[in-house]
């Protein structure tokens, strides 16, 4: 560094009223760590580091059970649309039936309008249920990030509800938690907070650092002539300059705001610590729902099942006894209309079966293993990112290992000293 300097002097002398002074060093502060203070600081953003990867891992389950539940709300949609089709067929071939009887004289007008106001409620159905198959196609689109015209080549012809096994392996309450995502985010919190109680607390306390300086300096008093003097004694032994000593800070006329900022600390962190339990609760409480709801759904669905052969059995017998004139007509229109209903119950519940097995694997926390030996950022947008920024090492590599370490349980030693990334 060159500085030129002008003195104040009366009377003034020309040959010393400017100077040239040259600097060359550098400054150095080594803060001891006596009260852990950077050692805990570490520790808050290490968890703070491993509860946003759980934080990733929660979306990307609530994601992958949304994408499975949607794919079976659509299949349980073209099912039941199966179902109305179905039925709209047979109350036709009833229609007809009716109108000829109508036309010979057996039947009166009331048997032909009965039998077409259950036609036109059956077909009625059909364009409801194709707005909400639409709609969730939609909604699936969207989940997988493609546009709704699309969502048709990724899914096909119509399929059938897909089947569910009889039995789940839930395994033992302790491993819940520690594969469920969101108890990981909400156990990393806490710590995080736990170690920023530490860090508060150390401000309470003095403290130490190391400073010191060194460099080289030379004056040249050679008056306004010396603009284009010779800078070479800068390198002289004699220019070296140096310091080096200890400094103490100590804020003890700021004690009161200090101690009450631990017990702010210590506050959130018994919040973190509640917020926790709960979510433990509240995690037992959706796998006790979802695995009620999946075996009473089988129950449903194998009663129901007996109830629809029993009403197309019965229909067929409606039928025969009305050509024969033993019933009315009143008779095959409730047997109609109780079938199409208990079809499109039973197609429903089917479909809940697998459904509420999705909400027990999700509420098992199941789908974030996914990402394991994979990059969270896709690799389009990787290199986008460099494109645009110099990352460094920073952005992972195209090929993740396949024993990747994943979060290390809370308490674990976690290392201080981390070379960074320049």
């Amino acid at each position: 560094m060159r500085s030129r300097s002008r003195t104040s002097r009366w009377p003034p002398a020309r040959s010393d009223r400017f100077f040239y002074d040259y600097q060359i060093g550098f400054d150095a502060a080594w803060e001891l760590d006596f009260w852990g203070r950077f050692r805990r600081g570490v520790e808050s953003a290490s968890a703070s580091l491993y509860g946003t990867m759980a934080n990733y891992d929660d979306i990307l389950v609530t994601l992958t059970a949304e994408v499975a539940r949607t794919y079976v709300v659509i299949r349980t949609f073209e099912q039941r649309l199966a179902v109305a089709r179905e039925n709209v067929r047979l109350q036709k071939e009833s229609l007809w039936l009716a109108e000829l009887r109508f036309k010979e004289g057996v039947a009166t007008k009331l048997v032909v309008t009965q039998a077409r106001a259950l036609l036109k409620q059956t077909e009625a159905l059909i364009p409801r249920l194709e707005t909400s198959l639409r709609q969730a196609k939609n909604g699936l689109a969207i989940l997988l990030g493609i546009l709704p015209t699309e969502v048709q080549g990724e899914l096909g012809g119509p399929r059938p509800i897909p089947i569910a096994p009889a039995e789940v392996a839930v395994g033992i309450p302790a491993e819940l938690l520690r594969r469920r995502p969101d108890i990981r985010l909400a156990e990393f919190q806490a710590a995080a907070q736990s170690a920023r109680i530490g860090v508060a607390k150390s401000d309470l306390y003095p403290r130490f650092s190391l400073v010191g300086s060194i460099g080289l300096q030379s004056s040249d008093k050679g008056g306004v002539l010396a603009n284009n003097a010779d800078f070479s004694d800068l390198f002289s032994s004699d220019s070296i300059t140096y310091f080096v000593g200890p400094t103490l800070q100590w804020p003890i006329l700021n004690y009161g705001r200090l101690k009450n900022n631990v017990r702010v600390q210590d506050a959130r962190f018994q919040q973190l610590v509640v917020n926790y339990q709960n979510t433990v609760l509240q995690a037992a409480q959706e796998v006790e729902d979802a695995m009620v709801g999946f075996l009473r759904t089988q129950e449903e669905t194998i009663l129901l099942a007996e109830s629809v052969e029993n009403y197309r059995l019965s229909v067929d017998i409606s039928l025969l006894q009305y050509r024969e004139g033993e019933v009315t007509y009143q008779r095959v229109v409730d047997t109609q209309r109780f079938l199409t209903q208990q079809e499109d119950n039973l197609a429903s519940a089917t479909g809940s079966i697998a459904i509420n097995l999705i909400a027990m694997y999700k509420a098992l926390g199941g789908g974030w293993e996914l990402r394991l030996g994979k990059n969270f950022i896709p690799a389009k947008t990787m290199e986008e990112m460099r494109q645009r920024t110099d990352w460094g090492n920073l952005l992972p590599p195209d090929d993740l290992p396949k024993d990747i370490e994943e979060e290390p349980p809370t308490g674990q030693a976690i290392p201080v000293f981390k070379k960074p990334d320049l």
